[in-house]
């Protein structure tokens, strides 16, 4: 993985798929401390073999093509945001949210709660918490803040 970060947004092709389940994983346990490592292999082929075919998908790249950031958007939702560990900090978090929002219209997003630079970051964005559910999606005990985009920010 190089260290410089290409600025445009790029899209992501299916056989693409395992890099991203690879941003995925590195990002996730960076970052998700409190999942062990039965939840991260419980998760892994839910993520390249369901959940990145439901979203629309777009990605930032190194100067050698390599994926180090992606963000999945379902019906004005995002649905996942990584980033490879290695490049954290260098603005591609927020340019794949400005994408998302200023180009695939997304105006939502379930954070898990345990995960507060993730619930930061999104404040940072412009998102206000509206709802909190106590179970994930896939009724796991991981706590999820809902939150939307503020109307000054819409």
């Amino acid at each position: 993985m190089s260290d410089e970060i290409k600025n445009n947004i790029d899209t992501i092709k299916l056989e693409e798929f395992p890099q991203v389940v690879e941003v995925w994983e590195a990002s996730v346990r960076a970052t998700h401390h409190f999942l062990t490592e039965q939840d991260i292999q419980f998760f892994k082929p839910l993520i390249q073999n369901e959940f990145l075919h439901m979203v629309e998908l777009a990605c930032i790249r190194d100067e050698k093509d390599n994926i180090v950031g992606f963000i999945g958007v379902e019906k004005e939702k995002i649905e996942m945001l990584f980033i490879h560990p290695l490049v954290r900090g260098k603005g591609i978090g927020q340019q794949l949210m400005m994408y998302a929002i200023n180009v695939l219209n997304a105006k939502f997003v379930d954070v898990n709660e345990q995960n507060e630079q993730a619930v930061g970051f999104y404040k940072h964005m412009g998102f206000d918490v509206i709802g909190r559910s106590e179970r994930d999606g896939m009724n796991k005990p991981f706590p999820l803040l809902h939150m939307q985009l503020s109307d000054d920010k819409k």
